[in-house]
Order: C-alpha cells, then structure tokens, then sequence
C-alpha cells in the first residue's frame, strides 16, 4: 500500500477521533507516522505537531463561532505553558529515540486509562473569563506549564488532558473547556514548534499534507458520529486501541 493512502488513512482515523471524543486523538498520530509511514520519532513528534496545530486551529474557528471560546482565560492558561513548550520542544530531538517512545507510550496509555474511567469531567459548572481571578493563580499556572511541556516534548495536543485541567481548575463548563482547551493546544503547538529546527528539515510534506487534510476532514465526520453513538461506547473502544498501541510501543522501545 503506498504512502499517500496509508497517510490519507491514518489521518480518517485520527480526525475521526477527534471529532467523535473532543480529544486523544492526535495520539494516535505518532505511532501512526512511525510505524505506518516510517518516520523516527523524533521526526513523528514534530509532524504530529503539525497535524494538531492544523487540525486544532480549524476545529478553534468553528467553536469560536458558536461562542464556546473564553479567550482571555484560555490566553492566560496558554501563555503558562509557551515556554515549557518551547524548552521541551528543543529538548526532543536530543532525547534518545527509545527514550522518546516509551514516553509517548506511557502518555498513550494515561490516556486510555482517563478514557475508560471518564470520571465526572461532565459537571463542570459555567465560567467566564473572570474564572481565572476566583482559582489559585499558581494551581492555573502549573497546570498550563505542564501541558506545555507535554504538548512540545511528544507532539500531542494534550485535549485528553486539557478538558478536565479546564473544567477542575478553571469550574469551566464542558462546551466552554472543549473549545478553549483548542486555544491552548494551538498556542503550545506552535510555539514547540518554533524550537525544532533540526527536525522540520527533513519531513516529508508529501505525507504530512494529505495526513493532515484528511485529518481535518475526518473530525466532522466524527462529530456526526458521536451523535449516532454513545460517548461512552465510542471511548472505550478509542481506549482499547490506545492500549495495544501504547504496549506495542512500550515492547518495541525496550527491545
């Protein structure tokens, strides 16, 4: 199978998962680029981020547009983790290459863990930009650091993590913190991606582009789909997934 579809496949994939679950699903981009397309790791990641900041800003524009988007409390909890994102960001591609997997291994699999046990993400209540004044400024500030550091160090967008930071820290309600968690994975994305020189070189943008556009495609496909299916169905099953990818990728970094 050639690299086009196998490119224009995995982005379906990862753009209907976004679409269908508001997040994770940019986590299944990177061992699709490794594994799939060939890309070392250090390579994946800075693609990845390509595929999220691309991927987010459309998705930004739509939710913008429904006003789900709290921009001053989103820019103050981004700019936390800008730094951290550029500092992680060069700091990857000097990281081991077994290294780097088992990282991302790990995180996909904190990702499926979170998705088999939602919790009460859901019952949040609603907040406006004032949110930000009525929480510890410090608990807001190493939350957006730390989402920084993990968005430019593996080259997710970190929305399975963001959501419920934004619902917990901020008390924004679930609509509010979908939409304002892709204000600050774009934030982060790009600003990783500003310190990643040596890995933007070499990419293969004639895999990048048609992954990322059938990404973005995918995700409103997905977003019909979560309407015919139960959310909860539809996490499980993204979780199982994420699982055998992660302990794949776990083997693979250790042998």
């Amino acid at each position: 199978m050639s690299a086009l579809i196998l490119a224009l496949i995995a982005g379906a994939v990862v753009g209907l998962a976004l679409g269908a679950l508001g997040g994770g699903g940019s986590v299944l981009a990177v061992p699709a680029l490794i594994y799939l397309l060939g890309f070392t790791p250090a390579a994946a990641t800075t693609a990845s981020l390509i595929i999220v900041t691309a991927t987010s800003l459309t998705a930004l524009y739509a939710h913008a547009r429904t006003g789900n988007v709290r921009w001053k409390a989103g820019a103050l909890f981004a700019a936390a983790g800008l730094l951290p994102a550029a500092a992680a960001g060069a700091a990857a591609s000097r990281l081991p290459q077994p290294v780097l997997t088992a990282a991302f291994a790990a995180v996909a699999a904190l990702a499926a863990v979170r998705m088999l046990r939602p919790g009460n993400a859901a019952t949040g209540h609603a907040a406006t930009d004032s949110a930000v004044s009525e929480v510890r400024p410090v608990k807001a500030a190493g939350t957006g650091a730390g989402l920084g550091a993990l968005t430019g160090l593996l080259g997710v967008g970190g929305g399975f993590l963001a959501v419920p930071a934004l619902v917990t820290v901020l008390a924004f309600e679930m609509r509010a913190a979908v939409g304002t968690s892709l204000l600050v994975i774009s934030a982060n994305s790009l600003a990783s991606l500003t310190t990643r020189g040596d890995t933007t070189s070499g990419l293969d943008w004639a895999v990048i582009g048609p992954f990322t556009g059938a990404a973005i495609l995918g995700a409103w496909d997905g977003k019909r789909l979560a309407l015919q299916v139960t959310g909860t169905l539809l996490r499980r099953a993204f979780a199982v997934v994420l699982l055998a990818v992660a302990a794949f990728m776990l083997i693979d970094a250790l042998t």
